[in-house]
């Protein structure tokens, strides 16, 4: 029997097909079954640059240290703001210029594009992270008219990648941090009556256009997993799996969801010896996947911000190559 492709290896994964191994999303150290074709959103900004405007006119400001940097200027901190914004326009033909040469070298591969800060995190970047987490009690009305236009501009964005690239996109991976260090950012109850309906909108379309859902949330977001599944989630990407009871948590989800996820990125990865992290990944591995899929192995690219060396990332890849149940069987 033929190897699969890259592009069947993640299918496989995803809807519990039985891949016939590990899938691997690795760009860190050149591996990688998933081909990623951005449109021209400015996500973060050049980081050349202490300063800069996103689409959305929120001013990202950074230091020396490497990493992203941070929202620091939020247009709609005021509400009054609200009636003269200027919305980004999801069919401005410059968000897809060039886009048709980034799929040059995805053949075989599993293809993705999506949107950066696609819902909370748009809307705390347009209002202000405390004032959006204290208007969600006290100003529903705006606060529904605030993601109810973010909602617009994504379904806009979907609709157009969808009909300029039809056929040539697998999933849509999108991004919404919902934990701290022990909980979700919001009452679990105010979240499934604010959120979970509209990320059913949202997910439904990406459906549509014959996509997996991919969402990447850090944090602890336990008491979510369950209405993001209801609601089409497909991927999740988790990159803190020590907040989790690792066992517990597998026996609630595995076989659910696939998880795209690696060794814990502030505990694991920095500090422990190659003996643990060897351990972390047979222990994700045994509980987070089941004999017929639902894991796939995702670097976090931003290694040297979090203290990562090259040589630890090499160790997590053959800890999890070692841990790989599939290639055993099929071998």
């Amino acid at each position: 029997m033929e190897p699969m492709t890259s592009f069947e290896v993640v299918k496989h994964a995803i809807e519990f097909g039985c891949p016939d191994r590990l899938p691997v999303r690795f760009e860190t150290l050149g591996i990688s079954d998933v081909h990623t074709v951005k449109w021209n959103q400015t996500g973060t900004g050049d980081h050349q640059y202490q300063e800069t405007l996103d689409e959305w006119g929120c001013r990202w400001v950074r230091t020396e240290a490497q990493n992203m940097g941070q929202v620091k200027g939020h247009p709609l901190e005021d509400w009054e703001a609200l009636d003269s914004f200027h919305w980004p326009d999801p069919n401005d033909p410059a968000f897809y210029e060039g886009m048709e040469a980034r799929f040059e070298g995805s053949q075989g591969k599993y293809v993705t594009s999506g949107i950066f800060m696609f819902l909370f995190e748009r809307m705390h970047a347009l209002h202000g992270f405390e004032n959006t987490l204290i208007d969600l009690l006290l100003e529903r009305g705006r606060m529904e008219r605030l993601v109810d236009r973010i909602i617009e501009f994504d379904l806009g964005i979907i609709e157009n990648l969808r009909q300029r690239f039809p056929g040539q996109i697998h999933g849509f991976q999108v991004t919404d941090d919902w934990g701290s260090e022990t909980c979700t950012l919001i009452d679990p109850k105010l979240w499934c009556d604010f959120f979970q309906p509209r990320y059913c909108r949202l997910f439904e379309a990406i459906h549509a256009a014959s996509w997996h859902v991919w969402l990447h949330s850090c944090g602890q977001i336990q008491a979510i997993v369950e209405p993001l599944i209801e609601a089409g989630a497909d991927v999740l990407n988790l990159q803190q799996p020590r907040v989790f009871d690792i066992p517990a948590f597998g026996k609630q989800f595995a076989g659910r969801v696939c998880f795209a996820s690696l060794c814990d990125i502030q505990r694991t990865l920095p500090l422990a010896t190659p003996e643990e992290i060897r351990a972390e990944a047979d222990l994700l591995i045994r509980h987070w996947a089941t004999p017929e899929g639902g894991f796939i192995l995702s670097d976090y690219g931003d290694g040297e911000a979090i203290g990562v060396s090259v040589d630890r990332k090499r160790v997590m890849l053959d800890a999890f190559l070692q841990a790989d149940r599939w290639k055993k069987v099929w071998d």
